[in-house]
């Protein structure tokens, strides 16, 4: 069937097309010049209208393009429309029968994804959205008029859902999955600890997404979480008990997790390790040798005397060397140095000595040749940091002599030859899931182990619990950056947060969380207390009312209640603790520095040591060109990493905090603090 523009309608309208011809499944539109078909599976609307003399067909397709017919003669016009329009309907109708086949099978996928009883996945909802693209493709229907169907329409929006709003729809999914789970599995909840996980700490259990990370302020229960998440692995046979690899940065939390495995869930087929002993195991799997650990790695005075023997042999063999050293220790860190032979300076030698040994341990876990090292530097700092490269080479050709000598290997060399050989192919790894502890600690290193153990086996997953509050480790090579931007680094993933802690009072913990979150760099959460604590639960003291202090405390509190007295440096230790025992002898009194502390807690804390100056806190910066390259960025925030161990040392009590600050020389936390409503008392 054919329709015409008429002679006259033909010449008036000056339209390039002028006829329409109704095909097997389209129509064909022609004029002298052009041809145009109109595929049915293309046209989404077809209307006709008159104008003053002639009739008009418009044909709608995607993207708003619009193909018209003019001049035609009306009543033909209105033949051609109504017939065309049958066809049209009869051959959309038969489509629709075939599309909501398509639209039906599909959701039958979907929800059979959907319906199991586990975790939906993110990249899953990636699989499920490019399934649905590609059915889209097969429907012979335009996908703009599905909804126009009675039988399609309802699986049209179904599918469009998932399409349009997957990410939302998969979180109400595994949303409503977790809290029927845990529900059903709450007797495991209640004795997973000494008291039964709350919600948020059940759900980072249940959690299966491929990469989650939990963060978990102080006292919340994240090692709690840790080890019920590798428990909730083996009961819901998620994994065997070889298939569960958990990490801890020392040995000592590292037992504790074991501990708390066979206590409180009688698994012993589950062994938490450290890093280094993660090396060792991936070592002698990858090359069938048997590494030794040097026997310099738990010396540190083998290890100080070692590098001063190198020390100054090279100062007194090479005058140039001596020099450099001289300008070292007085133009960049402002220290005094003897005339003549300085290195033969006992006290020199013992101040010199620490940081020899920090400056050996980041040279040893940055790795890499002299001009590697020297050209990853920023250029401002490249000249003065080649010069003390120069003069540290001496000391690291030392050491590596004499872990040749002993046939040992020291724990940076141990996760440098693992990484190696998970690289190379040497080593398949065994596990399906990571856990790792106070993964704020982490270093680059460390994180270059965990990403090839995932590349040797795709199917890993990651789990980690950490607080970017608590990152004080910086020091030592720990990169902030690794846990507050942890899913660019290791994948796409979810990330939890527990809002609850355990250990102190709402007073306490509104404080330290205003005082720390002051850092734009530190991510947001919120931490609740369980009890509200009263207005002097943390507050200023001057540091000479210490023994009045504890004179107070003997008499309200019991022998055992712990008292730590924490200071930024070991020897502001208070003179009046050698006396302690007998003057206080019921007080269960501990003094440690505040980096020590992390992990401990106390019924109260006593922090000293709030002055300005060289051992003040915040501790002066006073970083030398060699860290400034070897040590990861510092966040663009003023004592960014000594206001985090501020946060650390308030957050170890339970009950009560004391600030102590000398009153001649306050530190500025004093101001900082006293402006977040920390009373300033004159005695306690």
């Amino acid at each position: 069937m054919e329709l015409k523009a008429t002679s006259m309608g033909k010449r008036l309208a000056q339209h390039p097309y002028n006829r329409v011809r109704l095909l097997a499944a389209g129509v064909e539109v022609s004029g002298d010049r052009h041809e145009y078909i109109i595929p049915f599976n293309q046209l989404l609307d077809i209307s006709c209208r008159r104008g003053l003399v002639w009739g008009e067909l418009e044909f709608l397709l995607p993207d708003n393009q619009v193909v018209r017919l003019h001049g035609t003669e009306w009543q033909q016009t209105q033949r051609f429309y109504h017939y065309l329009q049958r066809a049209w309907q009869q051959w959309s109708e038969e489509m629709s029968g075939i599309s909501a086949g398509v639209l039906s099978e599909l959701l039958m996928q979907i929800n059979r994804v959907v319906a199991e009883d586990r975790w939906i996945k993110r990249r899953e909802l990636s699989a499920i959205i490019n399934q649905i693209q590609e059915s889209f493709r097969t429907i012979p229907l335009p996908l703009e008029r599905l909804a126009e169907f009675d039988n399609c329409r309802d699986l049209w929006r179904s599918c469009r859902q998932w399409q349009q709003q997957g990410e939302a729809t998969l979180q109400q999914r595994n949303r409503d999955w977790a809290t029927e789970t845990i529900r059903a599995s709450q007797d495991f909840f209640a004795a997973a600890e000494a008291t039964p996980l709350n919600r948020a700490q059940a759900e980072a259990v249940v959690n299966g997404e491929d990469t989650l990370l939990t963060l978990a302020g102080a006292g919340s229960g994240k090692s709690a979480v840790l080890v019920a998440r590798a428990a909730w692995l083996l009961q819901r046979r998620l994994a065997e008990p070889g298939q569960i690899l958990l990490l801890a940065f020392g040995r000592q939390a590292a037992e504790e997790m074991n501990a708390r495995l066979a206590a409180r869930h009688d698994c012993t087929g589950v062994q938490a390790r450290t890093f280094h002993a993660l090396a060792l195991d991936v070592i002698r799997a990858g090359s069938r040798k048997q590494p030794v650990v040097s026997k310099l790695e738990s010396d540190s005075a083998a290890r100080q005397k070692l590098l001063l023997e190198s020390w100054r042999e090279q100062c007194a063999g090479k005058k140039a060397s001596a020099n450099g050293w001289r300008n070292w220790l007085q133009e960049e860190l402002a220290w005094e140095v003897p005339q003549g032979a300085f290195w033969q300076d006992r006290a020199l030698s013992r101040r010199l000595a620490p940081r020899l040994e920090r400056w050996l341990s980041l040279l040893r876990t940055h790795g890499g040749t002299q001009a590697e090292l020297v050209s990853a530097v920023p250029e401002l700092l490249r000249d003065n940091f080649s010069q003390r490269i120069k003069l540290m080479m001496p000391l690291l050709k030392a050491w590596k002599s004499a872990l040749k000598a002993e046939g040992a290997v020291d724990f940076a060399g141990l996760i440098q030859q693992a990484t190696a050989l998970l690289e190379k192919g040497r080593f398949v790894s065994p596990w399906k899931h990571i856990l790792v502890d106070e993964f704020q600690d982490i270093s680059p290193p460390r994180a270059a182990l965990l990403k090839a153990l995932r590349a040797a086996n795709p199917h890993t997953n990651l789990f980690a619990t950490g607080d970017d509050w608590q990152a004080i480790y910086r020091f030592s090579g720990a990169e902030l950056n690794l846990t507050t931007a942890f899913h660019h680094y290791f994948g796409a993933g979810d990330s939890c947060v527990l809002e609850t802690t355990y250990r102190f009072n709402e007073r306490i913990g509104d404080i330290a969380n205003r005082f720390i979150q002051q850092n734009p760099s530190q991510l947001k959460k919120p931490l609740n207390s369980l009890n509200k604590g009263n207005k002097k639960a943390i507050s200023l003291l001057p540091d000479d009312q210490l023994e009045a202090l504890l004179d107070k405390l003997s008499g309200y509190a019991t022998p055992d209640e712990r008292i730590l007295l924490l200071a930024r440096y070991h020897h502001l230790r208070p003179a009046l603790l050698e006396r302690a025992k007998t003057r206080w002898p019921a007080l269960q009194l501990e003094f440690m520095t505040i980096h020590a502390s992390k992990g401990q807690q106390a019924e109260y804390v006593i922090v000293s040591g709030l002055h300005q100056g060289e051992d003040g806190f915040p501790a002066p910066a006073r970083e030398s060109v060699l860290e400034q390259g070897l040590l990861p960025q510092p966040e663009d925030f003023p004592d960014a990493e000594e206001r985090r161990l501020a946060y650390v040392a308030m957050t170890r009590a339970r009950q009560q905090v004391w600030l102590l600050y000398d009153k001649a020389r306050p530190s500025l936390f004093v101001e900082q603090l006293h402006k977040l409503g920390v009373p300033l008392l004159r005695k306690p």
